[in-house]
């Protein structure tokens, strides 16, 4: 049953297909039978749809056939709406300027009749028909309108068969193509800026034993604020229960339980502290005969040596007498490369001494001639009196009423105008020798910079190994930075590396540029004490930098004259290859490895070059490395 709603549609259809009808039979006149065929072909046309029509209004607005949900029919209905859709019809470009609309029955008549082609009208265009040129869609130009001026009306257009000359139109300037921009080269970020920080300078108390190093270095700690009270309180009242009363200054360095109950120093002991230009980093070396590897491992990464005399009488003689290890301190220091000597007379305060000038002149005296030999220069060493029980001549001055007669600056303003020991360049390779190794959260080494800078997270090689490695923290005094330079005492945490694939005398590199290899090197050597004479096939002891081995002389190649300072040749200009050699005697030889180190020439580095030979526990010679084996191959090539 169709509702009323679809009957009055229906209707309405079919009086517009009977009104469209009558339409065309009056326009046609009399057009006989071929009027009325033409008429009868539209019918089933119209027939199809008024079907169509009754067929979408019984099934979509017939109110007894609703859909059981308008869900459904909403996707259903959707869904067949797009998919009628004509996705390539061309895209509507509305007329702006397109003539009024006007309906069908308003329009006048064509003064001439249309003719028809395949069911479609073609009017053709005449000048008595204006409308027509308005229903052509022409192109809008672009014009530009100033607010100030009131808009004005646009003036027919009159096409002549000529090209109109049209008046110029403003035209906003367009920009000039740029041309293609060629890539510019990637340049590599530049390094991040330095730390502002103080210099630093790394200093070594090195001395007889008893001598008060220890002591020296506990109070400057505590003079500069790097121990409180409370502590140093708490020393006292500890060594004081062990009858060691004056020791307590000492413990401050002094750490594990047999130094502090022997009073004797065994590893390196470290602390820092800063005055008002530099940052000190503080290195107390064991004064024992038996721990000169320790002293030498610690004298290798100073910058300034601190001889600690005894003036107690006695204590000085037995130090510097033969045997004693004032002399062989001084002689180790200056090869491991400490620039600057000063001379603590320490014990002045005693009541054998009491500040007494000709006691200090008398050490001065002898000690100067012994210094000079060993290779320090006299503007590189300095004297002067102090206490280290007492504090006297550390941080103030001297009072006139106790010592008279020492006019200069105390020890730490001394230290204070020191000049800087630094390395200017960094452009050279990094060189860092690893002293030793621990684990803390990580695979730790200690060292000093020999050479050039390191940051965090980069790469470099450890040597003899081969191994790369990644810094990803670098400590110094304890204290977290982003950069190490040349001179600085410093712990790095390793990646990609085991505390176990690493042993002290190792070689931290750039990746570019390794250190050297060689199990044989061409040395300058001069000897010190010797007990016999040393001859091809003799052997010994080894220190270089951190690195301790075995060595055997495999050759004598020259002998050097003390007086010109050159080899010696005889009548025919060939160097003479002695068959021995004594003490006190400067020789060139060949030194065979037992296994291969990290080793440079001395020119080149001259802290991986210099070295030092002991026998039974003595010190025999010192040398510097000349050419290394990749040298001395290449030479005999």
């Amino acid at each position: 049953m169709l509702t009323i709603l679809g009957l009055v549609r229906l209707l309405t259809e079919l009086r517009e297909v009977f009104c469209w009808r009558m339409e065309i039979r009056d326009k046609m006149g009399s057009g006989g039978y071929s009027s009325l065929i033409s008429l009868l072909n539209d019918l089933p046309m119209c027939v199809d749809k008024m079907l169509s029509q009754h067929y979408y209004i019984t099934n979509n607005l017939s109110m007894s056939h609703e859909p059981e949900s308008w869900e459904d029919y909403e996707v259903e209905n959707t869904s067949r709406n797009v998919s009628n859709l004509n996705i390539n019809a061309t895209a509507f470009v509305p007329n702006a300027f397109a003539a009024p609309f006007v309906p069908r029955f308003a329009q006048p008549e064509p003064a001439v009749v249309p003719t028809q082609t395949n069911g479609h009208v073609d009017q053709p265009r005449t000048e008595e028909n204006p409308a027509s040129d308005a229903n052509i869609i022409k192109p809008v130009e672009s014009k530009i309108i100033k607010l100030e001026e009131p808009m004005k009306e646009e003036e027919p257009v009159v096409k002549k068969e000529v090209k109109e000359e049209q008046a110029p139109v403003e035209k906003t300037p367009k920009p000039a193509p740029k041309a293609a921009e060629q890539p510019k080269p990637v340049k590599k970020p530049p390094p991040p800026p330095k730390e502002q920080r103080k210099d630093n300078v790394n200093i070594v108390f090195i001395g007889h034993v008893d001598a008060g190093k220890s002591t020296i270095g506990g109070h400057l700690l505590y003079l500069t604020g790097q121990v409180d009270k409370r502590t140093l309180e708490k020393f006292e009242r500890e060594a004081k229960e062990m009858n060691r009363e004056s020791w307590y200054l000492s413990w401050a360095l002094d750490t594990n339980d047999e130094e502090r109950d022997k009073g004797k120093t065994v590893e390196v002991g470290r602390g820092f502290f800063e005055t008002d230009k530099k940052r000190f980093t503080l290195l107390d070396a064991p004064g024992h005969r038996c721990f000169v590897s320790n002293m030498i491992g610690g004298a290798a990464q100073a910058d300034v040596g601190i001889l600690v005399i005894s003036a107690r009488k006695g204590e000085f003689e037995t130090g510097f007498d033969r045997g004693g290890q004032t002399r062989e301190h001084a002689l180790l220091a200056k090869t491991a490369g400490v620039k600057h000597l000063i001379v603590l007379i320490n014990k002045m305060d005693d009541p054998s001494v009491e500040w007494d000038k000709r006691r200090y002149d008398d050490i001065s005296s002898r000690l100067l001639p012994f210094l000079k030999q060993s290779g320090f220069k006299t503007n590189d060493i300095k004297f002067m009196p102090a206490s280290g029980l007492t504090g006297a001549n550390l941080k103030e001055p001297l009072d006139p009423k106790v010592c008279p007669w020492f006019k200069g600056p105390p020890f730490l303003t001394y230290l204070d105008q020191l000049p800087s020991f630094k390395d200017p360049s960094t452009d050279k390779p990094f060189r860092l020798s690893i002293v030793e190794k621990f684990k803390d959260m990580g695979t730790m080494v200690m060292g000093k910079v020999i050479s050039g800078e390191c940051r965090k997270n980069q790469s470099l090689t450890i040597m003899p190994n081969k191994t790369v490695v990644q810094v990803s923290e670098i400590q110094i005094d304890d204290m977290d930075s982003d950069i190490a330079e040349s001179g600085d005492n410093v712990k790095l945490k390793l990646r990609n590396i085991e505390e176990e694939d690493i042993s002290p005398g190792f070689v931290l590199c750039s990746t570019d540029n390794h250190c050297k290899i060689a199990d044989r090197f061409l040395a300058k050597i001069q000897l010190v004490e010797l007990r016999n004479i040393i001859a091809p096939g003799f052997n010994c002891i080894m220190h270089i930098h951190s690195s301790v081995t075995e060595v055997m002389f495999e050759e004598l190649v020259g002998l050097m004259d003390k007086k010109t300072g050159k080899k010696m040749v005889d009548k025919q200009g060939k160097a003479v290859k002695p068959r021995c050699a004594k003490e006190r005697e400067v020789i060139f030889a060949k030194l065979q490895l037992a296994s291969p180190i990290c080793i440079e020439s001395f020119d080149q580095f001259p802290q991986l070059g210099r070295f030092t030979l002991r026998d039974e526990g003595k010190t025999i010679a010192v040398g510097v490395v000349l050419k290394t084996s990749n040298q001395l191959a290449s030479q005999n090539n």
